[in-house]
């Protein structure tokens, strides 16, 4: 198939991009910049320079393609609402370039909007229309496409990793970097779901060759890291102390307060099941604990 695929210059996309390939797709990759477009060319794709603030633009792409991977996101979190609402946008607009065909569409979410109960594994056959997640913009946008009758399935996304990126991880690595402590929420019970870049790519890969209108799956390895453990691997990898804060958390932690707060353990078994997929690699405290150097 030749893939219009979104966010193909990033950390996820540039992977997903690159099995792809060895898989025997053409990929039409999308990129902002010339040095993105070198970097696609290098990988052995056709380049597509185009934006997330053109829609539009961004449907022609697809238009020309047999099947979209929408993996590009906006990551700036101090505008993180607006962000999930501009992917909606762009996801109607690459869906309504699919109108009238069976291609399949493949939308990047959250695994936290298949939780059924707190403190339970989020699951694949869920959808929590009440969840507070701004990020549910993007899989609502995706399903009222699936309610015209085109062919979108969803990849639900939990901590990515490798020893470059470690989803909202490498965020708390920088803060301790700055701050000069590794801090965790009072005791750190929280707990993220996580699962390695590899076998991330390989999910969106396997859910794009599935074709199942309504496919909803997990790209989980571990279905909770606890926040005390990703604390202390982060203090020893960085030489910095571990400490536990209340009161003055939201000052410290800002944006990724509502983050930690948050415990989200998902499972991956209806995925692994129905797909055949199966994670491997390290985990994601042997990657906290193996960072590249300058990472």
């Amino acid at each position: 198939m030749r893939i219009f695929l979104t966010g193909a210059t990033g950390f996820i996309g540039s992977e997903v991009a690159r099995n792809l390939i060895e898989a025997g797709h053409q990929v039409l990759g999308v990129t902002r910049s010339r040095t993105g477009a070198e970097a696609l060319a290098a990988l052995g794709t056709e380049v597509f320079h185009g934006d997330l603030s053109d829609p539009d633009g961004l449907a022609k792409g697809a238009a020309s393609c047999d099947a979209v991977i929408h993996t590009a996101f906006d990551h700036d979190f101090s505008n993180f609402a607006a962000n999930c609402e501009k992917d909606a946008r762009v996801i109607g607009a690459l869906g309504a370039a699919l109108n009238g065909s069976d291609r399949p569409f493949v939308i990047t979410s959250v695994t936290g909007l298949g939780m059924v109960a707190p403190g339970q594994p989020a699951i694949e056959d869920h959808f929590d229309t009440h969840n507070r997640n701004p990020r549910i913009a993007s899989e609502r946008a995706g399903r009222t496409l699936l309610d015209r009758g085109l062919n979108v399935s969803f990849v639900r996304l939990s901590q990515i990793h490798d020893t470059r990126k470690q989803g909202l991880v490498t965020a708390l690595i920088d803060l301790a970097r700055r701050t000069g402590v590794s801090a965790m929420l009072g005791d750190g019970a929280g707990r993220w779901s996580a699962a390695p870049l590899e076998s991330t790519a390989l999910l969106y890969r396997l859910a794009l060759e599935e074709k199942k209108p309504g496919g909803c799956y997990h790209a989980v390895a571990e279905e909770g890291v606890p926040l005390n453990a990703i604390a202390t691997a982060i203090g020893e990898r960085l030489n910095l102390p571990v400490v536990s804060l209340e009161h003055e958390a939201a000052a410290h932690f800002g944006w990724l307060s509502h983050f930690l707060e948050s415990d989200f353990v998902a499972s991956s078994a209806a995925t692994q099941k129905l797909l055949g997929w199966h994670p491997q690699g390290p985990s994601l405290l042997d990657d906290i604990r193996n960072l590249d150097d300058g990472a």
